[in-house]
């Protein structure tokens, strides 16, 4: 098959319980700017969109029984749910990946809050939900102080997972140290593939890395509020039960 072509990761989408709860946090503590919010009545969720520079925090809240969202939460609580990549024409790529025999939930396009959108099957992507989103005159940087730097995910495999991404995406590999560790390169951002062992057995999505624009700033505002992190140099890392069951690394570094 031939790689869909990505521009870069759009969002990640984080089930809450409620938004403004989790405003608390993502957007009064950490500044990230508040862009959108609506109610997505066939989904059955409360979404809001939060700026990340060239990338967005998708926030869900449930809001009737018996939907995917509503599911995970009962099933695994607060915490990353999908990631989303932004492409020029998600219909030609949905037909592409279903020509090819690619698992999809979404055969064609829907109206989302990305703008046209449309979610592959979790066993695509190595158990990860990807979602493919073309907004109707792309996206642009914010002016958030946070920028997405990367998505971590563990994998019983990682090379194999990286191989996965590479086949469908064309993602390019970036440099590391020889290990097990793989990254693959997302317009600005990156994928981080890891082993299950070292974060815990998780397989999937398991933690996101931003970078500050004003590292001190946020540490500062995290102290205020009592929110539990370790602190190192030039980074900090926020215990999840305050980032709504995230895994949170902030840096001063790009």
């Amino acid at each position: 098959m031939a790689p869909i072509s990505v521009r870069k990761i759009h969002h990640v989408g984080i089930v809450v319980e409620k938004l403004t709860r989790a405003y608390g946090f993502y957007r009064d503590t950490l500044g990230l700017p508040l862009l959108r919010e609506v109610e997505i009545k066939d989904q059955g969720v409360r979404a809001a969109i939060l700026g990340a520079r060239e990338s967005e925090i998708e926030l869900l809240e449930p809001m009737q029984a018996g939907t995917g969202v509503t599911r995970f939460l009962e099933k695994r609580g607060e915490g990353l749910h999908h990631l989303c990549f932004e492409t020029e024409d998600v219909d030609a790529s949905l037909r592409n990946l279903k020509g090819s025999g690619v698992a999809l939930i979404d055969e064609t396009s829907r109206e989302g809050l990305a703008g046209r959108i449309g979610f592959l099957h979790p066993r695509a992507c190595a158990g990860v939900l990807v979602e493919l989103a073309t907004p109707p005159n792309g996206s642009h940087p914010d002016a958030s102080p946070l920028r997405l730097k990367r998505v971590v995910l563990g994998s019983q495999d990682p090379k194999d997972t990286a191989q996965i991404f590479q086949r469908l995406f064309a993602l390019p590999e970036q440099g590391m140290n020889d290990g097990p560790r793989t990254m693959l390169g997302v317009g600005r951002g990156a994928l981080l593939l890891v082993p299950a062992h070292e974060v815990g057995g998780l397989e999937g999505m398991v933690a996101l890395s931003v970078v500050a624009e004003d590292l001190d700033a946020v540490s500062a505002r995290l102290r205020d509020t009592g929110t539990a992190m370790l602190s190192g140099a030039g980074e900090l890392t926020v215990e999840p039960k305050f980032s709504h069951g995230v895994h949170l690394h902030i840096s001063r570094f790009d």
